[in-house]
């Protein structure tokens, strides 16, 4: 990309779209292309490619999509399939028809088999069941990925497929019959310190193992990716870091400040039992993370307080 390259970030509300367009900001690209949900529906087909159509964008970052925890997933499993499915075919096709010069489409690691073998290498899609409370959502990722493949190989066309681990950051959800985890800790925490509670209840057991990665560092690792990578193997992005979800809760808990104790409910899920994914790609193209674990629980918390409260 160039500079004054025309960039459409579809999404640019939302966490992932948000970092994009901080990044690019930041690195001195001039020319973003961004829009609302009301100036243009990514669920619309025709609104989509009428956009293109007049617009033109030459790269395109597909960070739009419907996100949730556990919860949201497994209430909403048709709302999950649904609009992503239609979000990524309505740009990708557009993408194509109006000759945009490279797309990256950001996916999710939940993709991968409930039991893959740790840690997660690239190769280890599809080789066994999904994790059932996310399946949904997974396919509809799973699509995506397979959609760039596809028009690489029947059109030409320059996509490639991002795979994070899990977010969080500024612009965070931090609804909690929405959100993820770590922005969910981080609410409740909170919460509980201001109301003064001796305890404070979170679902599972805490031992499943999670990897965390600042919104700001996958912004930084897809512009990299965009302006280096070429291929049709989807990447994985992450730290190859990973920690149980008590251990997370410890941590938020000091950063918060509450002072009660924590209760594990372990009649609720606790999803996949660990998933952390093989860096050997990316670390080999040149790219890693900066930001650890409890400078960024920081930073977001700081950003929550500014912006939440």
């Amino acid at each position: 990309m160039e500079k004054s390259s025309k960039i459409f970030v579809a999404g640019h509300k939302g966490l992932v779209g948000s970092a994009i367009v901080r990044a690019l900001t930041k690195q001195g690209y001039t020319n973003l292309v961004l829009r609302t949900r009301a100036e243009l529906d990514l669920l619309d087909q025709k609104a989509v490619r009428d956009f293109f159509i007049s617009e033109k964008p030459e790269f395109v970052f597909l960070a739009a999509a419907k996100v949730g925890g556990i919860m949201a997933n497994s209430t909403y499993p048709a709302d999950f399939i649904y609009q992503n499915l239609v979000i990524e075919t309505n740009i990708i096709e557009s993408a194509r028809e109006s000759s945009v010069k490279k797309l990256v489409f950001l996916g999710s690691s939940c993709i991968y088999p409930r039991l893959s073998p740790q840690p997660i290498k690239e190769e280890y899609l599809l080789t066994g069941p999904l994790e059932p409370t996310n399946a949904a959502y997974a396919m509809a990722k799973i699509s995506g990925i397979v959609m760039c493949q596809s028009y690489n190989k029947q059109y030409g066309t320059n996509y490639i497929s991002l795979m994070p681990t899990n977010l969080y950051g500024d612009n965070d959800n931090f609804d909690l019959t929405s959100s993820h985890v770590l922005p969910a800790m981080i609410r409740k925490f909170h919460e509980a310190k201001i109301a003064g509670k001796l305890e404070m209840q979170l679902w599972g057991t805490g031992v499943a193992m999670r990897e965390f990665l600042h919104v700001d560092d996958l912004a930084d690792a897809s512009i990299y990716l965009m302006n280096t990578y070429t291929g049709d193997e989807h990447v994985n992005v992450g730290t190859g870091v990973d920690v149980t979800i008590k251990e997370l809760a410890e941590t938020v808990k000091e950063i918060v400040g509450y002072e009660g104790a924590i209760v594990w409910d372990s009649t609720k899920p606790d999803g996949m039992p660990r998933k952390l994914l093989d860096m050997t790609k990316l670390h080999g193209l040149g790219w890693h993370h900066t930001i650890d674990l409890k400078e960024g629980i920081e930073r977001t918390y700081k950003w929550f307080l500014e912006n939440k409260i």
